[in-house]
């Protein structure tokens, strides 16, 4: 019976590793009809069984009316600091981690996924994380879960263009990408003293 239960389980959402330990690209299964479909988005007994233990506490939800709104790079420094479990309620975005973990062996590296409303797929970013998106169709919405709840004294930011890390946004050529004040005025990565260590 606990065999099938974890079958079960593994069904209801597939979780795919990447390059950066800890990021992770979680899967949940549709079950549609005529009607439309139907998925559980986060179950925490479902992801606890396949190790999974975040509590999260706040729910935020964006939308960007333009195509190559880019929202980025943001970490929030502890003891605020967040985890995030990012999806895409309608639309499509292409959704970036960049590590910033002192002595990680991937310390500076990013990847992106791609979410839409029609993928369905989530990024899971541990905290040690920067984060960041550019919406690729206007009207995009991304939802996300947080761990610990918005803390502007702990607020950071890295510039989204920062040619150390080097992020492909897919920026077509000649396009500018359309930003707030704030991340327009980000630092770069070397300037930032992280607060984050890479636990191994």
């Amino acid at each position: 019976m606990a065999c099938a239960k974890k079958r079960l389980e593994e069904t209801l959402v597939q979780i795919t590793t990447t390059k950066l330990a800890g990021v992770l690209i979680l899967s949940p299964a549709r079950f549609g009809d005529a009607r439309g479909f139907f998925s559980e988005s986060w179950n925490r007994k479902t992801l606890a069984a396949q190790g999974i233990t975040l509590d999260f506490v706040q729910d935020n939800h964006s939308l960007s009316a333009q195509i190559g709104t880019i929202r980025g790079l943001h970490f929030q420094s502890p003891p605020h600091a967040q985890a995030k479990l990012v999806r895409c309620g309608r639309g499509c975005l292409f959704d970036v981690a960049v590590d910033i973990r002192r002595d990680s062996p991937t310390y500076g590296q990013w990847l992106g996924e791609e979410l839409s409303d029609q993928n369905g797929r989530q990024l899971l970013i541990p905290a040690g994380f920067l984060h960041g998106f550019i919406t690729r169709a206007p009207d995009t919405e991304i939802i996300y879960k947080c761990t610990d709840y918005y803390a502007p004294a702990c607020d950071g930011a890295v510039r989204f263009d920062d040619p150390d890390i080097g992020i492909d946004w897919g920026l077509p050529a000649g396009v500018a990408p359309i930003l707030s004040d704030k991340d327009a005025a980000a630092p770069l990565l070397r300037d930032l003293d992280t607060p984050f260590v890479f636990e191994g």
